[in-house]
């Protein structure tokens, strides 16, 4: 039997997450030392529960060899100190709109290949995005922020389909507009950022970090000044919210044209972040894929989560404890959805899955406060 992409691709403190493909009718099966969780393929998304928090187990994929992406053994993540007090659920780059996914920028910088729904078959975002809704659904979450690009081209009908599509969430709902979004329109989707959402256990502030005109952001004086202002009003955790990434601080480069926040405002949101100790971590989208840079005074994350529209279908869930939080960045279940995650996999010359993916690090960590 021949087991195809398997990857250890989410962790908690109690649960790990192996997905992988295989001939349909092949058998998978999943240990977590002495925990057994079985599929039939084609198409496996393999979840382990009760497992010990802060515990390192033994992992097998019967059919799979150990690599890069699927270890030999699986350190469950420590659990934040405290009771839970909430959920949030995030999303980003869902693209309503969005016809075919491959591209990079200018027809110069293309390099295939480019994927679109087959004839007569729902469009990818409606089908992906659909599957993401209903499994934040099921985490019942007390909020749900979507972090930008919620259209392809900007326009109204595009934007009207997300809030049809979200809409279901109802006043747990926080969205703030990408790059995509002001291409029509730069006052589509602003919705009064920067705004602050209390959940129980923290706050969540959320920027907008959009420059209409440019793929690369900006962050402007004014936020900047609103977040030190809303992190010296109160001792409670505030966890940001924006869609361009950071400059890293200490990178050896910078660039003019950067593609995430511009390096001055960058410079100028890390410090805010490095002097105001109940400020717990910034999230963002962007760049399609799973990344963390820690800013160096108090190894606060800065978190990139992969898209929605295509591979890997990535939505995050944030567990609020008391004492700090965990992110876990999901992959996409729904079987139509998991298709086209994996047929899209291969974008950018066959390199997308793991420049997308990350390290199961950048994807899933306990930040204690």
């Amino acid at each position: 039997m021949a087991v195809g992409n398997a990857e250890l691709f989410s962790v908690g403190p109690d649960e790990i997450v192996v997905t992988a493909t295989s001939a349909p009718g092949d058998t998978v099966v999943v240990a977590v030392g002495p925990h057994e969780v079985t599929s039939t393929g084609p198409r496996h998304h393999l979840r382990v529960t009760g497992l010990t928090p802060g515990t390192e187990y033994p992992l097998t994929v019967a059919g799979a060899a150990v690599h890069a992406a699927l270890p030999a053994t699986v350190t469950t993540l420590p659990l934040p100190p405290g009771r839970r007090l909430a959920t949030v659920t995030t999303a980003n780059d869902v693209h309503f709109g969005e016809r075919e996914c491959g591209h990079l920028g200018p027809p110069h910088e293309d390099i295939g290949p480019f994927f679109a729904s087959p004839p007569g078959a729902p469009p990818y975002f409606e089908t992906m995005n659909a599957a993401v809704i209903a499994e934040m659904q099921a985490c019942a979450p007390d909020a749900v922020v979507v972090k930008g690009d919620l259209t392809d081209h900007g326009t109204d009908e595009e934007f009207a389909a997300f809030l049809a599509a979200y809409g279901g969430f109802g006043e747990r709902l926080a969205f703030v507009r990408g790059n995509h979004d002001a291409i029509t329109d730069p006052t589509l989707a602003i919705e009064g950022a920067p705004y602050a959402i209390d959940v129980a256990g923290c706050i969540l502030a959320v920027l907008d970090t959009v420059e209409p005109g440019r793929a690369g952001g900006r962050l402007t004086a004014d936020q900047v000044q609103w977040l030190d202002d809303l992190a010296a009003a109160t001792p409670d955790p505030i966890l940001v919210f924006g869609h361009h990434h950071v400059w890293p601080t200490d990178s050896p480069t910078r660039p003019d044209d950067y593609f995430g926040i511009r390096p001055a405002d960058s410079e100028a949101l890390v410090a805010v972040v490095a002097r105001r100790e109940n400020i717990a971590g910034y999230f963002a989208g962007h760049t399609h894929g799973n990344r963390v840079w820690c800013e160096p005074a108090r190894g606060v994350p800065f978190a990139e989560v992969g898209t929605t529209k295509d591979y890997p279908g990535a939505w995050a869930e944030y567990r609020i404890h008391e004492g700090g939080y965990t992110q876990i960045v999901r992959r996409v279940a729904a079987p139509a959805a998991f298709d086209w995650a994996e047929e899209t996999s291969v974008q950018y010359l066959g390199c997308y899955r793991e420049l997308a993916r990350g390290t199961l690090a950048e994807r899933c960590f306990t930040r204690v406060h």
